[in-house]
Parts: C-alpha cells; structure tokens; sequence
C-alpha cells in the first residue's frame, strides 16, 4: 500500500483548490504560419503568460517515454507522465524492444496464434492503423509479424487498414499502401497468400473510444468481419475512387472499402481464425475488442461472431484484464500522484468531456481504472457531442468549467484536474479557422476560472500534454516554408507537433515559499511533484523534480 506524503512544515496553506488545467493540444509553436494558437484572440492566456511565472515543458519523445526525440507525443502518454510523476518506456518502445529481442514471439501469445493455425490452413487476420505515426501502431510492427508469421509457416494472412491522415500527412495513404503491397508480393513470392483484405479511415470505422460512437465499431465489424461494403480490387483502386469523388477527402474520414474479386470478399474472418489487434495504444482498441471478446455485446448486431483467438497488440485495460491475450507487456506504472494524493487524505476532482475522461482517469492514474479511493475521488464525465468537431469546435469546454465553478464554491475538493479538449480534437480535423474558434472559446474559460481561483485563494497550474493546435500547415522541413497544395491553398497538418508546451502558475495568495523563474528544461512529468508542492507536501525522491524554485 502507497505510503502517505510528508507535510512541508514550510509551506503556508492555500484557502482554495489547486486546479491542474490541461489545454489539451496546445503548445508554443514553431512557425508563425499554422500557429492557431497564436493567430486566436486570447487575452486570458495573454495576461497569464506576462503576469504569471511560467515556464516551457517537453512534451514529446524520450521526455515521455517514446523511442526518440522525433516522435511526437500523444495524449495517452502525456497523461501517464503527468499523472505518474516519472517517464516509463510507451507503447512503440516497448514493442519495439520485444521484437527486436524476438521475446514477442517466443511469448505464449504469439504461438497459441500460430500454431492453432498452420494445421487448420486457417487465416491470420491483423487489424490495425496503417501508418508509421507512432501514436497507436507502426507499420513496421506489422511488417515484422508477417515476416515472422511466414517463417513460423502460416500460409494465409489478412491485413485490414485503418488509414490514418492525422498521426501522419492528411493524404498519405498510398505512400504507405504502395510499398506495402511491393512487402507483401516478396512474400507471396515464397509461396505464401499474404493480402490486404478491407480499410477505411480511421474516424470513420473501428477506433472509436470511450463508448463516443459504437457505430463506427459497428461499420468496422462489418468491412473487416463480414465483408460488407463498397467492393474494390485493391486497396489503391479504392483510395482513389474516393479521392477522385471528393479531392479533399482526408485519409482518416475515408468510407469503408472491401477487396473482392469476383464480388467475393477476399477476407472474411471465420471460425478457427486468429486476429491479432496491432495498435499499442488502449483507448482506440477497447471497443473492437470488446466486439471480438464479450458473449453479450448490446452495442449492435455482430450478426455472426466467429470462432476465433483474439489477441490485442497490448494488454490495453491492467485492471479489467482486456484481452485475454496480447503480445507485449504495458509498462509497470505504480505510485502515482493520484494513488498518493489519495493515501494522503486529499479529496480529488478529476473532470473532462467523453473525448479526454479517460485521461485524465485511467491514463492519469497509470493505466488504472477505478478510483484509489470511493470517498475522496469524485470522476464527472461532460457527453461529447457526437458530430465532426469542426462543426462544435468550442465542444464541452463550457460545461466543464461551470462544473468545476460550482464545485469551487462548494470546497469539497482540494485537487482538481481538468482536460480542455479544443486544441487537440479539433486540431486533429485540419480545419484551421475552426481550431482558431476551439482556442477562443477555452480562453474564455480560462478567464472564469482564474477570477473564481483568485475568488477561492487558490492555485492555479496550467499545462498541456503536447502539442497540435500550434502547428497546422505541413512545413517544408529545410526551408521551413509553408507547403502548397495545387490551389495555393496550406497542406493541412494534423498531427501532434514537437512542441513545448506552456507551464503557467497562478498564485494569487502565494506566501513567497518560492521564486517567481520556473525552471527550465523539463517535461511534464515534472507536474506531479510540482503538484504535490503546491498541495504542500513533499514529493517521492525518485518522482521527476517540481518546477518550483523555493526561496
């Protein structure tokens, strides 16, 4: 059991909560052109930066647990790093070592799914996202399961993409699908019948989270599972039939597709199957594997559910055990400052809309769900709406904060952490004058929350888990000019930027325990003890060191 904090005897107690406000998505961008961040009106985040201490946090690659310094950071980490007060080696890292090591497939995983197969001359099903972003899967992670699939002597494989076009360039599809193609008639060249087998973009069918829209899971089933769909020879041929219709179509709302020959589907799963789900990350593959897993599943009509061995590329849920097999082990991620918050007595406040609830719950709290502790932790989710976010691009930030206002006034809680999901879901839509809007209206929220933490002789922290909205236009990466498309137009960037991201303290009732200059050079793991300080308590020794510089 989590031992409780040690007091400062040096700290002078605060009036009100302290508020951890994580503006998701945003960060201090690069190039001024794409930067929606600093192109919206924000004068409540303004006047924070110029009259508060406030310095910059790493929110990206080795600073969060990813294999280098190129990779982006996401949402699902930067929760775990904030939440966690340590860097732990993530999803891509982890999967990449047990494959480069071969542990993955001495593991009793990936024999249960081969061996069952070879005899039966059964198939070997992947799904998973098609790309090499890094965030949910990798591509090269498929790669080398087939490579290894053949050599174990399966000799029939189906490979069912989810385009990406928002880890990755909006319209990237085909730089991925041609060589794969290329990939896979080495194989087949060997004697094996290795094939893509269905698609579809990625927020249109299967990755739906936290239960937001169960019919794109619906729509998966029925392209990967059943085979039904638009029917296409080829995974190209069905990329630009789409593009040809609709030229500005981005790859991650592309409909369903279905390779046929003859108006066969060429990959049904069926019983004595194996599938194997092969993103990392959790969020996005809770849903399709409940659909492969649950006996009673109410969310829609499976119409059949074969008989297969199911396998998730993680294990994606450590408490509900989900699913029952997986191939690589997630991080061990224990003592976290919510586990430690809550066996120090300090009643907590966790809040977000759909979209960001489970981050700042179960990716917060290490990968747990559950509470630590019933009486002191209240969960409050905000329902999403369900509808492209470009069209509600100032989403739930509103009833967020009139929560958390009312809750203030109330003082039951002494934490409270809150998820602003503007800058990162709809950054994800490439739709610029929409991000712009998103970032207005959680400035709003912003300037209500300060007057009521100010109100309550609070504390303030504000901080983001990475980078988006700061960064919309592809760049030309020598030049670092704004790539065009034919019309002129700015290529749309959708993906997480390299950014740092702001850290801002506001104190309004501070009693000088600490120097008004930040420090520099850290990442948001650093949060956690500074947290922790804030709340006037002594962090672990081994946690990430605080921002705060005390007198």
């Amino acid at each position: 059991m989590t031992e409780s904090l040690k007091k400062n005897p040096a700290w002078q107690p605060r009036r009100g909560p302290l508020l951890l406000v994580i503006m998701d998505g945003i960060g201090y961008g690069t190039y001024k052109e794409g930067d929606a961040v600093t192109a919206a009106l924000t004068p409540a985040l303004d006047a924070l930066r110029s009259e508060c201490p406030h310095t910059r946090l790493k929110a990206h690659g080795t600073a969060v647990g990813l294999p280098a310094d190129d990779d982006m950071g996401n949402s699902e980490v930067g929760h775990n790093a904030i939440g966690c007060g340590r860097v732990f080696a993530q999803g891509a890292k982890l999967v990449g070592k047990s494959i480069e090591s071969g542990a993955m497939f001495e593991g009793e995983t990936w024999k249960k799914l081969t061996t069952a197969l070879i005899p039966a001359k059964k198939t070997l099903h992947f799904i998973g996202l098609f790309s090499d972003g890094n965030v949910h899967s990798n591509v090269a992670h498929l790669r080398a399961m087939l490579e290894r699939a053949a050599a174990d002597g399966v000799a029939k494989a189906r490979v069912h993409i989810l385009l990406d076009g928002r880890d990755v360039g909006e319209q990237s599809a085909l730089e991925y699908i041609e060589p794969f193609e290329t990939f896979l008639a080495g194989l087949n060249a060997k004697g094996c019948d290795f094939r893509i087998a269905s698609g579809g973009g990625r927020q249109y069918i299967t990755m739906d989270r936290y239960n937001a829209d169960w019919s794109m899971v619906e729509r998966g089933w029925n392209t990967h599972v059943l085979g039904k769909g638009r029917q296409f020879a080829s995974a190209k041929e069905a990329v630009l039939a789409y593009r040809q219709e609709k030229p500005s179509l981005i790859d991650q709302d592309m409909h369903e597709f279905v390779i046929a020959e003859n108006g066969t589907p060429v990959g049904t799963v069926e019983d004595g199957d194996a599938v194997i789900y092969f993103n990392f990350r959790g969020d996005r593959a809770l849903e399709i594997t409940a659909a492969f897993e649950q006996d009673d599943l109410s969310r829609f009509d499976r119409v059949r559910r074969p008989k297969v061995i199911y396998a998730g590329m993680m294990e994606y849920d450590g408490d509900l055990h989900v699913p029952k097999n997986y191939l690589v082990t997630p991080p061990a991620i224990d003592r976290t400052m919510g586990e430690y918050l809550a066996a120090s007595g300090v009643p907590m406040l966790a809040i977000s809309e759909t979209q960001k609830f489970g981050h700042v719950t179960y990716f917060f709290n290490g990968n747990r769900s559950g509470k630590f502790n019933d009486k002191l932790e209240d969960y409050v989710e905000i329902p999403s709406d369900i509808l492209p976010f470009e069209q509600r691009p100032w989403m739930k930030c509103a009833e967020i904060t009139d929560y958390v206002l009312k809750d203030i006034q109330e003082g039951k809680h002494k934490f409270i952490r809150l998820n602003f999901p503007n800058g990162d879901m709809v950054g994800h839509t490439g739709n610029y004058q929409a991000v712009v809007c998103s970032i207005e209206a959680m400035d709003l929220q912003l300037e209500r929350l300060r007057n009521a933490v100010a109100d309550a002789g609070g504390i303030m922290l504000i901080s983001a888990d990475h980078g988006n909205a700061d960064d919309m236009f592809e760049h030309d990466k020598k030049s670092g000019e704004v790539s065009r498309k034919s019309d002129g137009r700015p290529k749309a960037k959708t993906s997480h930027s390299l950014n740092p991201v702001p850290c801002i303290l506001f104190d309004p009732e501070g009693a000088g325990e600490y120097k008004s200059t930040l420090k520099e050079g850290l990442g948001i793991s650093s949060l956690a003890a500074t947290c922790m300080e804030l709340l006037g308590f002594i962090p672990p020794a081994d946690y990430d060191p605080s921002v705060l510089e005390h007198n």
